[in-house]
């Protein structure tokens, strides 16, 4: 692997500051309260209770829902998440006026490349926590290495909220290549999904002469293309994504439209909260009945809890009503290009469709397991693939 176009990273600066988790006792006795006297409704109507997807067709199952409530209560840490995020490295800084928080995890490897990490909805910096250190300083010496950044979205977790309009994916994109420069990181490989693949693929878009290449599991592509010619395969995926966002994306439409609204709930309410996510953690996981057959309890909690300390519920739901259906359609990707498409993702883009906008796939793969969250569904895959995907990506610029 070549040597990364940058200077040594700078992790501190006179824009750059050190920034620490410090959850007062009060917000977390607070949080328990609540949990302790929450209001749950009656059970779903769902015809049998099987173990199975059929009994989640409602939502959350109360079951389901109550367990996780009384975990949290009683037995979650949530100050062992806290010591992970400040023993990472947190940082702050304040680009166009609001103020972005980021993890930095620099390798110690002289060949180590910078890498962006973007996280999307409903998931957080905590979606990387894991998985930095083995990218930063793999334990065999012939992986690749990175410097990897993974910043908060604005609104989310300890960036700032957005107390204006325009805070949209082009927007972010920009604050996101002003960061890595700000950090000593002249080019660097950018990764994402959900969000994060749709402000990878606008970095790339925009800023090839920045960005040395992506990897992406949300490989979107332009709108109004024909299945002629599609396989099978690829059809039944078109088929899937087109029931997805007919008959299963009412929280995206809710939260493109009114997030105000769904917000209250979701500042107020920390089992509201706690439903409104896990039901999307369940639902696109790549699992038979529960999100938990892969993902534990105490990783979910994190990202939730994060929303629920920082208040974030309603300035997170923000980034559908500034970014709905809004990449810009001619926006073309030349930088060498990875996507992997996981089967149980929510939306999957045949590859002939893919090509239409990034014009330099050097790698793809779909693998026979994996959802929406495949950093935390399967990380030990998830790194493999992302350093093969950006080994691929570095190789095409030999």
């Amino acid at each position: 692997m070549p040597r990364p176009a940058t200077d040594a990273p700078r992790i501190s600066g006179p824009r750059v500051h050190a920034f620490e988790s410090r959850t007062t006792d009060a917000d977390l006795d607070d949080l328990r309260a609540r949990l302790s006297t929450a209001r749950l409704p009656e059970a779903e109507t769902v015809r049998g209770a099987p173990p199975g997807p059929r009994r989640w067709d409602q939502g959350v199952p109360l079951a389901d829902l109550a367990d996780v409530v009384e975990y949290w209560r009683t037995g979650y840490d949530w100050r062992a998440c806290e010591e992970r995020l400040n023993r990472m490295g947190q940082f702050r800084t304040t680009i166009d006026g609001l103020g972005i928080h980021f993890l930095h995890r620099p390798s110690r490897r002289a060949d180590a490349v910078p890498l962006l990490l973007t996280h999307g909805w409903p998931g957080s910096v905590v979606e990387f926590l894991h998985v930095m250190d083995e990218l930063a300083d793999p334990k065999d010496e012939g992986a690749p290495a990175f410097h990897v950044v993974a910043p908060s979205l604005p609104g989310f977790g300890y960036s700032e909220k957005p107390a204006t309009t325009g805070w949209g994916t082009e927007k972010i994109a920009a604050a996101w290549a002003e960061l890595m420069g700000r950090l000593g990181h002249r080019r660097f490989l950018a990764h994402g999904g959900d969000w994060g693949g749709t402000i990878t693929t606008v970095l790339g878009g925009r800023f090839p002469d920045r960005v040395l290449g992506v990897h992406s599991t949300f490989a979107q592509a332009p709108p109004g293309l024909t299945t002629d010619g599609l396989t099978e395969t690829e059809r039944g995926w078109t088929e899937e994504t087109r029931d997805f966002w007919s008959r299963r994306a009412a929280y995206a439409k809710q939260q493109a439209t009114r997030p105000q609204t769904i917000g209250y709930a979701l500042v107020d309410s920390p089992v509201g909260l706690l439903a409104w996510i896990l039901d999307k953690f369940a639902e696109w996981s790549d699992t038979e009945d529960s999100p938990f057959e892969t993902i534990s309890r105490d990783r979910v909690l994190d990202n939730v809890t994060l929303y629920w300390l920082t208040r974030t519920g309603a300035s997170a739901a923000r980034i559908y009503y500034e970014s709905h259906d809004s990449l810009d359609p001619g926006l073309r990707v030349d930088v060498p290009s990875a996507v992997t498409m996981y089967p149980r993702d929510v939306e999957k883009t045949p590859r002939p469709w893919a090509r239409e906008r990034y014009r330099n796939i050097v790698r793809w793969r779909s693998p026979d397991a994996g959802g929406h969250f495949p950093s935390l569904e399967m990380p030990g895959f998830f790194v493999d693939d992302l350093r093969e995907g950006l080994a691929a990506v570095l190789a095409a610029r030999e």
